[in-house]
This record gives structure tokens, C-alpha cells and sequence, in this order.
């Protein structure tokens, strides 16, 4: 382990690397923003995968994104090659002071270790208890409490090297000022011109979802107590499906779909104006969080005290309060079962009304 960092320790550049999907991405956010506010004149940077860009890339505190591309692989060993080459050549020109890598694979270890970078922090992961992963690495934080903190939490014990500490720790979720007005021209055209809530009950994992007649049966009263309902999905055939069949059983005129229209800026800046988010566990969740938007989250067998949303104005409804659940490590992912079914219509119904009062 290297010597303490001093506390005027001022680094000029400083790379942060999170190879996940869309919401962990969202919620390394907040050690971005506590960066900026230790290093108010550095240049930050962040590695991250090509499809989950748009998360990070409208965020003023950041001054570029290195992308790895997942399709490289398909590419061919010698062009695949040629691809991490030029990666690391980048990494390498930016001249980093500081890398702070919040992942646990080995390309990321390498990356780190390959920088120049004369800080170089990483998890002293069980599983990575090696030489390899100690010399790419010169100060190694413990994950011996990750399992009691959430995932904002874990990420910003990474910054403990740096005097940095997690209280006040504040997410953040970026668009542009053309994603806003492209949001409020489709508004327009779907004729919603007042106050409405966004509703997204899809998930990328069904097993993540409530039953389509529940969420109809919501939407139902929502817009029976006069309400306006957005819905929205990704642009995925499966979640597109779903969006459907819950129109399809829902009487109500007030409802206007806006499933796969939408970038995810754009979806960002929908919750930003609504009223409510009511949705699952996903990173549309996140976003609602991160932008403050009240919301009102349904969570299965997910591991609640990693992923619930973080922020005051939240509320979750698990199922396990409900029926007893299996453990989130036994999920076949694929599985068509929805485990959210025990949660009841009436105390959604209540909850989101409870956010609505006027």
C-alpha cells in the first residue's frame, strides 16, 4: 500500500471507471459531483460502456467519456486488440493524476494499472485477492461492509483515500436544453398541457414487474381522480408489448403513451416536469430519484438496501412485505414469473395519492 495521500493533495486529472449497466452508471453520480466539489479545477473523466453514455453525458462536472464498446469483441482477436490499444493509449495521454476504479473486472484492473496514473484506487475485493490486482491498484479500499451499504455508498468508500466522505452524498441526472423542449413539443402534440405523472412499469427483467392489470387498474384510478398518465418504456419489444396490453385494458382517455419515443435525456427531462414517477426497479427509477421528482418505487427480490432509490422524497413498496420472496441470488434472470404480484392495488393506489395531495 502506498503512503497516505496528503491533504493538499490537489490533482489536476482525475479518471473514474464503472463498466455496468444504466442505473449504476446514474449512481456514480454522486462521486462525481463530491469530486467537483474537493477539486473545483480538475478535469474529470469517466470510462464507461457505449451504451450507457447517455447517462453521464449531458453532466457539467464532466470534461469527456473513454467508451469501451461491448461490440469490439465481435470485431476479431487483432481488431479487438487494436481497440484496447488505443483505449489505453488515450487513458494515457490524459495524463491522470487519479484513477478511481469503482469496478471489479480485470480489464478495468488493467486499465488502472496501465494509466500512469500516480493514485491509482480500487475495491480490495475477496475475489481479487491477488498480486495482479494489489500492483494495479496502490490504495485498496475495504469492502467488508458493502453488503449493509447501497450502492451510492460503496462507491463513494472509494474517495476515503482521499479525505472524501460519504455524508451529504447527492446524486444528479442531466439534459440538455434541446431534450427539454423536445419533451415539451411531443407533450404538446399528445395534448397534455397540465400537471401529469409518469408511469413506467417495465423493467428490462419481467421478473422486476407488476402484473398488466394492476398497473391498468392504477392508471384507472389515477385518472379517475382527474389525473394525467405518461407511460413510457424503452424501445424493446417485450416492454413495448406490455405498454400495449395495458392500454388496451384501460377505459380511461387520459392516458398518453410515450414508450420507446424517448432518448434517455429525454425520458430524464419527462420525470423532471411530472408530478410523480411510479415505476420499478430500474434506472428509470434512479433518474426520478436523482432529479428529485417524487417517486414511488415497486421492488420484488431485489437487494433492497443496495438499489432502493436514494433520496428523500421516495417511497418503496416491496413485495416481501406481502408474501415471503426467494433470495435475489437464486433469480433466473430469464424467468417470465413476476414477483411483484403480492403487492395490492389499493396500497399503490394510496401511496400515489398520498404524493398527489393537493
Amino acid at each position: 500500500m502506498a503512503s497516505p495521500i496528503p491533504a493538499q493533495f490537489a490533482p489536476q486529472n482525475i479518471l473514474l471507471i464503472k463498466l455496468r449497466h444504466h442505473g449504476d452508471m446514474l449512481l456514480t453520480t454522486p462521486a462525481i459531483n463530491a469530486l467537483r466539489a474537493r477539486y473545483p479545477q480538475a478535469n474529470i473523466d469517466v470510462l464507461l460502456y457505449k451504451e450507457t453514455r447517455p447517462m453521464l453525458e449531458a453532466h457539467p462536472a464532466i470534461r469527456q467519456l473513454h467508451i469501451i464498446d461491448r461490440n469490439w469483441k465481435k470485431a476479431g482477436g487483432w481488431q479487438k486488440f487494436r481497440h484496447e490499444l488505443a483505449l489505453v493509449t488515450a487513458v494515457r495521454a490524459c495524463h491522470y493524476d487519479v484513477v478511481i476504479n469503482l469496478a471489479d473486472q480485470w480489464r478495468s484492473a488493467i486499465i488502472t494499472g496501465l494509466s500512469g496514473a500516480p493514485v491509482r484506487i480500487g475495491f480490495a475485493f475477496n475475489k481479487r485477492n491477488n498480486a495482479f490486482w494489489r500492483a494495479c491498484h496502490n490504495y485498496r479500499v475495504s469492502t467488508a461492509q458493502h453488503g449493509q451499504l447501497h450502492t451510492v455508498e460503496q462507491n463513494m468508500a472509494a474517495l476515503q483515500p482521499l479525505g472524501i466522505a460519504a455524508a451529504g452524498a447527492r446524486a444528479s441526472m442531466h439534459f440538455s436544453a434541446a431534450d427539454q423542449q423536445k419533451v415539451q413539443q411531443m407533450l404538446t402534440a399528445a395534448h397534455v398541457n397540465g400537471p401529469f405523472v409518469v408511469v413506467q412499469p417495465t423493467s428490462r427483467w419481467v421478473f422486476k414487474c407488476w402484473e398488466d392489470e394492476k398497473v391498468a387498474q392504477l392508471i384507472e384510478a389515477l385518472t379517475a381522480d382527474g389525473r394525467t398518465v405518461v407511460l413510457t418504456a424503452a424501445p424493446d419489444q417485450k416492454e413495448l408489448a406490455m405498454i400495449s396490453h395495458i392500454q388496451s385494458l384501460c377505459r380511461s382517455q387520459n392516458v398518453v403513451s410515450l414508450a420507446g419515443e424517448l432518448s434517455l435525456p429525454q425520458l430524464a427531462a419527462l420525470i423532471d416536469a411530472a408530478r410523480l414517477f411510479i415505476g420499478v426497479d430500474s434506472a428509470p427509477m434512479h433518474m426520478a430519484a436523482a432529479l428529485e421528482t417524487p417517486c414511488l418505487a415497486l421492488f420484488g427480490p431485489t437487494k433492497l438496501q443496495h438499489w432502493r432509490p436514494w433520496g428523500e422524497n421516495n417511497r418503496v413498496i416491496w413485495a416481501g412485505d406481502y408474501a415471503p420472496l426467494p433470495s435475489p441470488d437464486s433469480i433466473d434472470t430469464k424467468t417470465e414469473q413476476r414477483y411483484l404480484s403480492a403487492i395490492p392495488v389499493a396500497d399503490v393506489i394510496a401511496a400515489a395519492r398520498n404524493f398527489l395531495h393537493d
